[in-house]
């Protein structure tokens, strides 16, 4: 791992509505001086983006997996690419 800026496009599959997954998405972003954001999608999926350094990068995706002590997630599906310039890290609505 590098510490090379990277960015993560993720979404996640499951129970992960409504169990608290996009707050804890934030902290562990934050926890990891992250940038980006979280969002609910209509389809019941959520939406996030990380930039950072890869390897806190690979760390939140890692963490996507288990997420929300609540949460049941099924998958995770994952895009990575150049970094757009995201700043701070907060939930979409």
């Amino acid at each position: 791992m590098t510490d090379e800026r990277t960015r993560a496009h993720v979404f996640v599959t499951g129970r992960v509505q409504g169990v608290y997954y996009r707050a804890s998405t934030r902290d562990a972003a934050r926890e990891r001086n992250l940038d980006g954001w979280v969002k609910n999608l209509d389809d019941g999926r959520v939406e996030a983006v990380f930039e950072g350094p890869e390897g806190d990068v690979e760390e939140v995706v890692e963490w996507c997996h288990t997420g929300s002590d609540a949460a049941e997630v099924e998958s995770v599906d994952v895009e990575y690419g150049d970094p757009e310039g995201e700043s701070g890290f907060q939930i979409e609505w």
